[in-house]
């Protein structure tokens, strides 16, 4: 790499941080170096000195990961269909990324943190995605991939029948929204056996009770929210 300047006559050492760099005088107002194994992924300071004395102010440079920039990880790995959200992607080679995909689309705004860290603001979108840098994933550039899960806040809106025996184990067919991706379905506090039936109803198994309780399911991203009674004969 070429160091420009001036003053550089009688150079007798280059430096990267605190680390020495072979180098060739070229002129009094070029040096070729080169750049010392990297002691940390932090931008260093570089230096030259003569006898005159060493150069008050200095150039930053920056180290990267060798190799194609990849993602490991995102986190949190789901989020709602209207995106807008931050998510924090892990990875390696980052320092240098020129662009965050989420599937096809690119992210809304990112910042570098790191060489193993970026921050994104999520895009639209529908289903599991890959999430890449500099390149769709599978395009050439890309690198390793994670993926991400859009989904949308589960509702319940109706409980047929709403009412069953106290011996509970009676089936229950609960209508409602985004019900594709929940994991979780509550009758009052007891979690119940559940079946997605679509996107608009699942089949739950009552369990035993007395009273009225509140039905509420729930997904990785959020519950529903207001939960529908369900009343005990």
């Amino acid at each position: 790499m070429f160091i420009t300047g001036s003053g550089f006559t009688g150079v007798t050492r280059v430096r990267f941080g605190t680390a020495n760099a072979a180098f060739i005088f070229n002129s009094d107002t070029r040096i070729t170096a080169t750049a010392p194994p990297a002691v940390t992924l932090t931008p260093v300071n570089v230096t030259v000195t003569t006898p005159r004395g060493t150069s008050r102010q200095g150039v930053l440079y920056s180290y990267v990961s060798s190799g194609t920039a990849g993602v490991t990880s995102v986190d949190p790995d789901v989020g709602p269909f209207e995106g807008s959200n931050t998510v924090t992607v892990n990875g390696t080679g980052l320092a240098m990324v020129t662009s965050v995909w989420f599937g096809t689309a690119s992210a809304l705004a990112f910042t570098v943190i790191s060489d193993s860290e970026i921050t994104a603001t999520v895009p639209p979108g529908t289903g599991i995605v890959d999430v890449s840098v500099n390149a769709p994933c599978g395009s050439p550039g890309a690198g390793t991939c994670g993926t991400y899960t859009y989904m949308g806040v589960p509702s319940v809106d109706s409980l047929v029948p709403d009412h069953g025996p106290a011996a509970g184990s009676n089936s229950v067919v609960i209508n409602g929204s985004n019900l594709t991706d929940v994991d979780t379905v509550l009758f009052g506090d007891t979690i119940v056996p559940f079946v997605v039936i679509s996107d608009s109803q699942i089949t739950a198994i009552a369990p035993p009770g007395t009273g009225t309780v509140l039905v509420a399911v729930s997904n990785r991203l959020a519950s529903s929210s207001p939960a529908v009674p369900y009343t005990y004969d």
